[in-house]
């Protein structure tokens, strides 16, 4: 058990650094065990007179401090395992400091590491402090310069943040590379990696004529799997030329995948550095939800360059100031490369999946939150996914062109600065003469704020009101809840189609799509000149991240999935049917599916007039995290029963319109990653996944077909799941065969763990438990933990709350294995427990026991105890 609290970090105690470093010089000397590194910085006072200097480092052996070149004794500073303090400095000095450290021992992939074989970094939030001592925080901006001297043979390739300025061989078969980046950034930014790669180059011509060479590093013989992420920078690249006006400013950019890496990538400056699965694409080893992803995170890391590097966050409490605000960003890129309204749908699936759970339970944080005992643990789908809604809605409330002049001044007056939300929101304000002081409460306050929609249809006027009122439930530390100004976009919707959105008093015909401000706890609307009850078509394009609550009749459901103009309400509505049905089934009021239910998603899949992408994602049920939030208290298992039911009844009533749908989706001529190609693919295998659920027979010799016909992953794999809903026993041929093909492929390896890891099968604790112990399991590689326990804790609903509590065990018996390793990762797996207060008391009860103990093992991290303490309360 833990002898001691780890003491949270307060927004309120925020106090600038006493001193500039206007420069630091890096010098590294690299060694697998003894890395050596030599920091000259050019410091300045300009705080406190009296301030001595403080320096964060860890795990490291200090060799000497210096100033102005007169080595320090020990009695002008204090060392401890978290910091360096100079206790008597001048006005103005050069500090040298030199240390070593271990690159091989650092498990945790947090500094400066190795990752098969070959160096590389990850500074963000807290890993510089690995490297040397220094004001690790974000608001300390220098200009850096680094030298790296490594064995030329071991480490042919030595990259570092900026531009080349000189390179050389050096005596006993060593040679040296000297980078310059000539723009302020903080330590979070800096990145070095060293080993022998592949690399493709390309180039791109910026908007004022200039040549940018471009780079991408792998592994040998994966360049061919890289083309793909260069044509997705290339494309982000032009698109933030034309849609945010910003430029590329360094003369080179530069890309390199790892295998071990804790996050997706990371947007250092002119270095960017991305695990393996975010990068590498092919047909054969790729689906097309990869495909996806890749083009995303290029974009995202790309656009960091001005949102996140060139404006960087004051402090970590600021972080949604960069992620935020690049997330919308990247959804933008991507709603223009893919089509903005499947992109949306699948943006909100995730929202949904990810950060309303998180709003909902005991971690509940704001945007930007107060507090944080480790800031690895705030990087959260709050700070990214919500706060880029945020960014959505002040878009909507300001206007195009507000927004458009908001982002120009943002950029032209805080360029090279560490900047708070105060300033972000500042600079609109300004730009579009608006008051966002109540808009500013979406970043203080926690929570999803439900809308509860109302209607009164007055038939002799022609009139229909709309009332809407809101409110947030009580989360963590927030009692009491602000009413928040929210834009919703919404239509209206007769028998044949749209209606006019006229306004009472309006003398002209309204649009057939408007966008009204709620600003009050309640407010009213009533629209004029209707000559049939219209539905209200409510949050198109989910124009607020809200909770919807609107009275609908099964018939209105049927009825707006196929005739509301706006495919995002289609998407919605078949979802708050399904959402209906399956809970209906779940807490026992009905044993079978509605048959209009069924009818509605049959004519979904047949309709050939629809974007296969749509139909793809409208056809299925919510899933089982989707029912799993609105079931209170929540059985995993009755939620899995029944939309297992739901999908068996679709395919045994529907079967030939299923089938049809799967013969004219089939794979026709060569794969294509675009959104068409895509589209088809994902329809297709859909309308598998349903007929699978005819059983072993039917549904598995349908899978097993399209297993052995499969010529690309994103089919391959589909099939491969499929097989295993279907119940087949040939299902554990298929995953041998599917492993002796791609066991050399660490990428494929990963998903061959996570189909098992999140198969619905019974016996998933057993079969978990023996991957474990399977030869190509690691813990040292976080895609392959992710993959495996991730997968079977986050994903796998029925077993991971299995009524007996083996999953809760089983996930914390390997949270205190990767606790001592990597905290990081084992505090991201702990996020499984985040809505174990919902539960039906049995699991309930299993699933507060195991938090408990979890938080008494002996030497838990802080990253650890902060999530379980909080899950907790």
């Amino acid at each position: 058990m833990r002898t001691d609290t780890p003491q949270p970090v307060r927004l309120k105690d925020y106090r600038p650094y006493p001193f500039v470093i206007e420069t630091t010089d890096l010098e590294f000397t690299l060694d697998p065990t003894a890395t050596k590194v030599r920091s000259t910085m050019k410091v300045r006072r300009v705080g406190d007179a009296h301030a001595p200097m403080e320096l964060n480092g860890e795990n490291l052996k200090l060799l000497s401090v210096a100033i102005n070149g007169e080595t320090l004794g020990q009695d002008a500073y204090t060392l401890d395992e978290q910091a360096l303090t100079l206790l008597d400095v001048p006005d103005a000095f050069t500090l040298t400091i030199e240390t070593e450290f271990s690159p091989r021992d650092n498990r945790a992939l947090s500094g400066l590491y190795i990752s098969a074989g070959r160096y590389c970094t990850q500074c963000e939030a807290e890993g510089f402090r690995r490297i040397t001592y220094y004001p690790d925080r974000p608001d300390v901006l220098s200009r850096f310069t680094t030298r790296i001297e490594a064995p030329a043979d071991a480490y042919p390739t030595l990259l570092s943040n900026g531009n080349l300025i000189k390179a050389g061989i050096l005596e006993g078969g060593r040679h040296f590379a000297h980078w310059q980046d000539p723009f302020p950034k903080p330590a979070y930014l800096f990145a070095l990696v060293a080993g022998g790669f592949d690399m493709i180059e390309d180039q791109f011509t910026t908007m004022s004529g200039r040549d940018i060479p471009l780079r991408i590093y792998v592994d040998p013989g994966d360049a061919p799997r890289a083309l793909y992420a260069m044509d997705a920078l290339k494309r982000a690249m032009k698109w933030d030329e034309e849609v945010f006006g910003r430029e590329y400013d360094l003369d080179l950019f530069m890309i390199v995948a790892v295998r071990d890496f804790n996050f997706g990538a990371m947007e250092n400056k002119g270095l960017n550095i991305f695990n393996s699965s975010v990068l590498l694409a092919d047909a054969q080893t790729a689906t097309d939800t990869d495909f996806e992803r890749i083009e995303s995170v290029v974009a995202h890391e790309y656009f960091h360059n001005w949102t996140g590097n060139r404006i960087t966050c004051r402090d970590w409490f600021q972080l949604c100031l960069k992620e935020g605000l690049t997330v919308y960003r990247d959804q933008e890129f991507s709603a223009d490369m893919r089509g903005a309204a499947i992109n949306r749908i699948k943006d909100v699936v995730a929202l949904r999946a990810r950060q309303f759970p998180e709003d909902a339970g005991p971690l509940a944080h704001p945007v930007r939150p107060d507090n944080y005992l480790k800031i690895d643990n705030f990087y959260t789908a709050t700070i990214y996914e919500k706060g880029a809604e945020l960014i959505r809605m002040l878009k909507a409330l300001i206007g195009d062109e507000g927004f458009a002049k908001g982002m120009d001044l943002y950029f032209a007056t805080l360029d090279g600065t560490a900047a708070t939300i105060e300033q972000f929101l500042g600079v609109f304000e300004k730009a579009a003469d608006a008051d966002l002081s109540a808009f500013k409460n979406w970043y203080h306050q926690a929570g999803t704020p439900h809308l509860d929609a109302s209607e009164s249809w007055d038939a002799d006027r022609g009139t229909l009101t709309l009332t809407l009122s809101q409110h947030t439930p009580s989360t963590p530390g927030q009692n009491d809840k602000q009413a928040l100004p929210m834009p919703i976009r919404l239509g209206l919707v007769g028998k044949d189609g749209a209606l006019p959105v006229t306004l009472d008093g309006e003398n002209l015909t309204g649009p057939a799509e408007r966008v009204l401000v709620l600003e009050e706890g309640e407010q009213s609307w009533c629209f004029s000149g209707q000559h049939e009850r219209p539905l209200v078509s409510m949050l198109r394009g989910f124009s607020a991240p809200v909770i919807l609550k609107q009275q609908r009749t099964p018939d209105e459901h049927a009825h707006l999935m196929t005739t509301d103009p706006d495919l995002f309400r289609r998407w919605e509505e078949a979802q708050c049917y399904g959402l209906e049905v399956l809970l209906g089934m779940a807490v026992g009021e009905n044993t079978t599916p509605d048959a209009a239910y069924l009818n509605a998603l049959a004519a979904l899949a047949s309709d050939q007039n629809i974007d296969p992408a749509f139909a793809a994602l409208a056809i299925m049920p919510p899933s089982e995290t989707t029912a799993f939030q609105y079931m209170k208290p929540a059985d995993p298992g009755s939620i899995h029963t029944a939309r297992e039911h739901i999908l068996g009844a679709l395919a045994k009533t529907h079967k030939n319109a299923l089938l049809e749908t799967l013969k004219r989706t089939a794979n026709k001529g060569d794969f294509s990653p675009d959104a068409k190609g895509a589209g088809q693919r994902a329809l297709h295998n859909a309308a598998l996944g349903i007929l699978a659920h005819l059983g072993p027979s039917d549904g598995g010799a349908l899978a097993q077909n399209a297993f052995d016909q499969a010529d690309n992953m994103t089919d391959s794999l589909a099939a491969l799941m499929a097989l295993g809903n279907s119940g087949s026993d040939q299902f554990i041929t298929a995953l041998q065969v599917f492993y002796d093909r791609w066991k050399d492929n660490p990428l494929v390896l990963d998903k061959w763990f996570a189909v098992q890891g999140g198969s619905g099968r019974p016996g998933a604790v057993q079969r978990v438990t023996q991957l474990l112990a399977h030869p190509a399991f690691t813990y040292d590689n976080p895609n392959r933990v992710r993959s495996l326990i991730g997968t079977f804790s986050q994903v796998n609903q029925n077993a991971f709350h299995n009524a007996d509590g083996s999953g809760y065990a089983l996930l914390a018996a390997q949270i205190k294995i990767i606790d001592p390793i990597n905290p990081a990762l084992a505090a991201r797996l702990l996020g499984a427990f985040e809505s174990w207060q919902q539960l039906e008391p049995t699991r309930s009860a299993l699933a507060n026991a195991t938090l408990l103990d979890l938080l008494n093992t002996p030497d838990l991290s802080p990253n650890s105890y902060e999530i379980a303490s909080s899950q907790l309360g």
